[in-house]
């Protein structure tokens, strides 16, 4: 196995040490360059052709926005964002320029946080050897493009839905989220529940991301929420969300994670409960994502007589969750992006 060459871009000293530092301990890691700014980071960039950078997106002279735009359209290279817990709207905006992930910058390195960093950075390297080349970006087409929040959208908000849509998804599931709820109005007979792996305090801000596209109402559930149609619901990072029947109506939970759950917020949960209580009029889809949360989840949906979706290996940026799916017999089609999103509303209006 050759080495995953890496370029860190940080114009923190403290940072750009620390960070290769961390990645030259991984075993098959090689650092190709440190650079202090974006334009020193795109030279180094175009000159060593690494398999991975780092980035930082406040730097003097280009800023991580700026490089991220230039490198994706003339080489498209997996970037995952070094972010501090403060810039959480820039993070989604990096995302959705082609940035693959993110992980949280250190801010005192104490033991603790260093080794945290350690193991998500060990994780990312992993994920990046798996791959496929990336291609550039693609636009999101909606002319409110994040808009203002504004309540004048009309839709069947107080009525129960046909059908409950589950979405499931981890890297490189923002991204590939706002192009699908960009094509998505309001007056859709569904309920959306998204269980997107990422962690707390960061999915509040990509639900209001999602809300401002103008088509659902998109909210992160707070305690529960009544499902309306019209209305998405986003699993709030570190907790988990099961459905339920109530003699006051039908609710998204939010319930503590258990021993069982190895994927927080838990695609399998959400999955299982809504096959509980919707039954065959669930439709669960699978998109990008490491690993195999959602296959336990889709199995039950299939039981109860629902439909399930899964992103095709050529749009999504990791397959292995619905890759997952797929090599255990369990979807029913396996579709591109694009076609996913005019699937699910052609099925919620049937």
């Amino acid at each position: 196995m050759r080495p995953l060459r890496v370029l860190v871009a940080d114009d923190s000293a403290f940072n750009r040490r620390t960070i290769a530092d961390i990645l030259s301990q991984l075993p098959g890691v090689e650092i190709v360059g440190k650079a202090v700014d974006g334009e020193q980071a795109l030279s180094l960039a175009f000159l060593e052709k690494p398999d991975l950078v780092t980035l930082d997106l406040e730097m003097p002279r280009m800023d991580g926005f700026t490089f991220l735009k230039i490198l994706m359209a003339k080489q498209p290279t997996p970037v995952i964002v070094i972010s501090s817990r403060s810039a959480k709207v820039d993070v989604f905006r990096a995302l959705e320029l082609g940035a693959l992930d993110f992980v949280i910058k250190p801010s005192g390195g104490s033991p603790q946080e260093l080794a945290t960093i350690r193991e998500e950075l060990s994780a990312k390297v992993a994920m990046v050897r798996q791959l496929r080349p990336l291609r550039a970006p693609e636009r999101v087409v909606s002319s409110t493009f994040l808009r203002p929040v504004s309540d004048e959208r009309t839709g069947p908000t107080e009525s129960l839905p046909r059908k409950l849509v589950v979405i499931g998804a981890s890297t490189g599931g923002p991204p590939a989220l706002v192009r699908m709820f960009a094509r998505f109005t309001a007056d859709l007979p569904a309920t959306f529940v998204i269980a997107q792996h990422m962690p707390e305090r960061f999915t509040k801000t990509f639900a209001d991301r999602l809300e401002r596209l103008g088509g659902l109402h998109v909210s992160e559930i707070d305690d529960r929420a009544t499902i309306r149609a019209g209305r998405a619901f986003v699993c709030p990072g570190g907790f988990c969300v099961e459905i339920h029947a109530r003699p006051a109506g039908l609710f998204a939970q939010v319930v503590a994670p258990t021993s069982d759950d190895r994927y927080v917020p838990s695609v399998d949960r959400l999955f299982r409960t809504a096959a509980e209580v919707f039954g065959p009029r669930v439709v669960a889809v699978v998109l990008t994502g490491m690993g195999d949360d959602g296959t336990k989840g889709a199995q039950a949906v299939r039981d109860a007589g629902g439909l399930v979706l899964c992103e095709s290996e050529e749009s999504a940026a990791i397959h292995g969750m619905p890759g997952s799916v797929v090599r255990a017999g369990l979807a029913h089609e396996i579709l591109s992006l694009q076609a996913l999103s005019e699937r699910v509303v052609k099925l919620v209006r049937e």
